[in-house]
């Protein structure tokens, strides 16, 4: 019997990184208890992680929900962070995605939803916007929790601004359970 070559190794990899998301799909449809697994964590699962960061090498920004830290990625290296984040409160999350794509960005938005402090409509200066709902990068105070977006410091924010580019993908995980997946697919 021939020993299997690198080649051989990553393809039996990725059927059983396959066969895993059809299982999880699968027990989710008849038993409801499995954790379902998107196409999209299955497909970063298998791309190797940026180093010190959760996410894949696919993704231009990450944040760790765990850890209230943001980077920005550049061909799978970091080129700003961690940053210090505030993401969604009780009751309005952030969206988590492995997936998520920068869709429109506007440097002096003003939101439609809700009310600063002074009762005039928030600021949201620096808006990255990366998820259905207005859910955008955007300067605020990294101490507070947002309404689902992710408050930046003002500088960071602005980083952020220029770095990005429509069409970005964008990566919020927690990185307990992004390493209990990968582990999980090993």
């Amino acid at each position: 019997m021939d020993t299997p070559t690198p080649a051989d190794r990553q393809r039996t990899r990725r059927v059983a990184a396959l066969a895993l998301g059809i299982t999880t799909v699968a027990g989710v449809a008849l038993g409801g208890t499995a954790l379902a697994a998107s196409p999209a964590a299955l497909a970063a699962w298998s791309q190797p992680l940026v180093p010190g960061t959760p996410c894949s090498i696919t993704a231009s920004a990450c944040v760790d929900l765990d850890t209230q830290q943001s980077w920005l990625i550049t061909d799978g290296e970091v080129v700003r962070g961690p940053v210090p984040i505030a993401s969604g409160g009780q009751g309005r999350e952030t969206p988590v995605g492995h997936s998520l794509r920068v869709y429109r960005k506007e440097a002096s938005h003003v939101s439609g939803e809700f009310l600063g402090a002074d009762d005039r409509p928030a600021q949201m200066p620096w808006s990255v916007f990366f998820e259905d709902g207005g859910i955008a990068f955007h300067g605020g105070d990294p101490e507070r929790a947002s309404a689902g977006c992710i408050h930046l410091d003002d500088a960071d924010a602005r980083a952020y601004f220029e770095h990005l580019q429509i069409g970005d993908q964008v990566q919020v995980v927690s990185a307990a359970e992004e390493a209990a997946a990968r582990d999980a697919m090993r």
